[in-house]
């Protein structure tokens, strides 16, 4: 379908109405060399992805001769710019398959770590390397975004290189739907920064953060909280910021070329003379939002990306969390945030990243906040009543949030506490 209008845009977004709701999860960690305590570098993860396809029949993904990508029965995994791995899962129907599909993936992950030298670190944050000590790798995309993103985000080459994180997809039924799902995950943007928080250190010192990675994240070309995500968002809104927002790069016949200041709304008008003035088709526009670093996402799903990845023991707690709450209480969620002011959860979204659970929104702290959707979410959990094999139903997985909320101390605070 060529996107020459506003209204194809639309009809994209439309397109991602589902009849049955589904979970997709992504997560990122880091990996050192045990030898040296150093980001493993593209050779060193070469190997890991060739062990992938050798050993577990992962399938490669390549530019030209460079292995960038693998992928296997729905899931895949990808390299961000700074050798971050990242599994981005199958959609999947409860929070039983999604967890059992990443304890997989890090059961093979770490067999290939130990026969490699290399350990896993999964944290928001590199708390070790310095920047200038963050090796790249060959993916064409990255040389470019390492040249455009600092332009207009002065921690835009940290966030690429020194952050890690964990994202949540999932679907709406149809446009009202979504303008009730984008409306919550935007409104509790603070508190899944606060009661997710890990990434207090930087070069093996207290960086004066929770979660660093949100900081760094709020400062990123392309990225935010932009106000008019909290008004009601939909399809039309949101099809007007894509159109306007500013292209990251022209990518023409497998090439990535410098995107000289073109927005979408030029590729839509073909306007662009790298492109021979041809139109954009349902990949380019693809591409075009997969480039918006925002921290509520639209695609054809929905995306939530605010919370710092964490070790396996809290993994799934996050998709559980949001999962009870959109899938399972989707009304008595938005019933809550309806008195919230914007302008106080915009600062609270500003302050959550040093103050966590300490900051307030419309009188109460986001720990009280915490405990009260932690309720929700159970209650939205309980109901969907998934049981799995041990007869555990899907509130099984909010257990870390409830450590959290009992001790109140984030992974990020443990992190503090242990350096003491």
């Amino acid at each position: 379908m060529q996107i020459n209008s506003k209204e194809k845009i639309i009809k994209h977004f439309e397109n991602g109405n589902k009849s049955n709701e589904l979970i997709g999860v992504e997560n990122e960690k880091f990996l050192f060399e045990i030898s040296s305590n150093k980001r493993a570098d593209y050779n060193k993860i070469k190997k890991v992805l060739e062990k992938f396809q050798n050993k577990f029949n992962w399938i490669p993904i390549k530019e030209g001769e460079n292995i960038i990508a693998l992928h296997h029965e729905g899931k895949s995994i990808t390299l961000e710019p700074g050798n971050q791995i990242e599994l981005a899962g199958d959609k999947l129907q409860n929070i039983h398959q999604v967890c059992s599909e990443s304890y997989s993936f890090q059961d093979q992950l770490l067999e290939i770590c130990n026969e490699t030298g290399l350990r896993i670190l999964s944290v928001g944050y590199d708390p070790i390397t310095k920047l200038s000590e963050v090796p790249n790798n060959p993916k064409q995309r990255y040389k470019i975004m390492t040249e455009e993103m600092p332009k207009k985000g002065e921690l835009s080459l940290d966030m690429m290189y020194h952050t890690s994180g964990t994202q949540i997809n999932l679907d709406y039924l149809s446009e009202q739907d979504f303008i009730k799902k984008f409306k919550i995950a935007s409104f509790l943007t603070p508190l899944s920064i606060a009661l997710f928080a890990n990434s207090s250190l930087t070069e093996n010192k207290p960086n004066g953060f929770l979660s660093y990675r949100s900081q760094v994240w709020q400062k990123t070309s392309r990225g935010g909280l932009p106000k008019f995500f909290l008004e009601d968002m939909n399809f039309e809104k949101y099809a007007e910021f894509v159109i306007s927002m500013p292209l990251l790069f022209i990518f023409n016949n497998k090439e990535h070329l410098p995107p000289k200041n073109y927005i979408f709304k030029d590729f839509m008008e073909g306007k662009i003379k790298e492109l021979n003035n041809n139109l954009p088709n349902t990949k380019d526009l693809e591409i075009h939002l997969s480039t918006i670093f925002t921290e509520v996402r639209l695609k054809n799903y929905l995306e939530i990306r605010s919370l710092d990845a964490c070790e396996w023991d809290c993994h799934c707690a996050g998709p559980a969390f949001f999962t009870g709450i959109l899938y399972g209480n989707l009304d008595e969620s938005l019933e809550l945030i309806k008195k919230w002011n914007i302008d106080e959860v915009l600062n609270a979204y500003v302050e959550a990243p040093k103050k966590g659970l300490n900051v307030e929104i419309n009188g109460k702290s986001i720990f009280e906040w915490s405990k009260i959707f932690l309720n929700i979410s159970k209650e939205g959990l309980i109901s969907r009543n998934n049981i799995n094999l041990k007869k555990n139903d899907e509130t099984v997985y909010l257990k870390n949030i409830e450590n959290i909320l009992r001790t109140k101390k984030t992974k990020a605070q443990e992190t503090l506490d242990n350096l003491k």
